[in-house]
């Protein structure tokens, strides 16, 4: 299938690693020339050169901390100077810390709204213009399972990243016109630094052990494992494609079918 995404450029946040590095590999194996950011620069390097290597795409890598504005204005001035487009927009970024309610401080609250939900809208405030004049664009929304079954200790993303669901939603309605599609994709249990950390945590908080926590997990999702990040990419590529054409608004869980519920 030609997904048509040949010199497509495309923004990817949060891609040195994880899902945001497994959808960057994958809109470049696709033809699309991929701009990567982390806040780390030389895991930053690393990630792009492994791509170009396997790609023989251009990969530009540029250093920004997501939850400083002026940060994400600069990557996207800097990938549209570079390639005068930008036609693919991947909000991805890591989760907060696992904490219950009573646990959770004002400055957490914070924090998670900066980091999850404002650096999707200062991204997206940056990127749309360019979008409405070349009237075509994709912006696909990274957010998680929780914002469709909420899990425990995990108050914060629950809460917050809902907020983006609703952002999503909104823009996809407004946007239309102009022939800009907005969805929201929502990975289940995936095997990323992230998900570790959180077994680890987890595990510490119970006196139990990592390996335990994630067999804890394993047994609730119907696939009985726990998902490789270009799975979760594979759906995300799609999605930025022309093959994609009619589907805006969208809210898709990739999960291995943990979500219980029918929507």
């Amino acid at each position: 299938m030609n997904l048509g995404l040949k010199s497509r450029v495309a923004i990817v946040t949060g891609s040195s690693r994880g899902i945001g590095k497994a959808v960057a590999l994958g809109l470049s194996q696709e033809g699309a020339i991929v701009a990567i950011c982390a806040r780390n620069k030389d895991a930053l390097e690393t990630a792009a050169k492994e791509i170009e290597s396997q790609t023989n795409n251009e990969i530009l890598p540029i250093t920004a901390d997501l939850t400083n504005r002026g940060d994400v204005e600069k990557l996207v001035a800097e990938t549209f100077g570079r390639f005068n487009r930008i036609d693919i927009l991947v909000n991805n970024i890591g989760g907060p810390p696992s904490t219950t309610f009573v646990q959770t401080s004002d400055q957490h609250w914070q924090d998670a709204y900066n980091t999850l939900l404002m650096s999707v809208v200062h991204a997206c405030r940056a990127v749309v213009p360019h979008m409405q004049r070349a009237k075509w664009g994709r912006i696909i929304n990274m957010v998680s399972f929780v914002v469709k079954q909420p899990s425990d200790n995990l108050v914060l993303s629950n809460a917050v990243r809902a907020g983006i669901l609703g952002l999503s939603k909104t823009l996809s309605n407004e946007l239309a016109s102009d022939g800009i599609l907005v969805n929201a994709v929502c990975p289940g249990w995936t095997l990323t630094r992230r998900v570790e950390e959180l077994a680890k945590n987890r595990a510490e908080a119970e006196g139990r052990t990592s390996a335990e926590i994630v067999e804890g997990w394993e047994s609730q999702i119907p696939l009985s494992r726990l998902a490789q990040p270009s799975e979760i990419a594979d759906l995300v590529v799609f999605l930025a494609s022309e093959r994609a054409s009619y589907i805006t608004g969208a809210v898709i869980q990739v999960d291995g079918g943990v979500i219980k519920g029918l929507y």
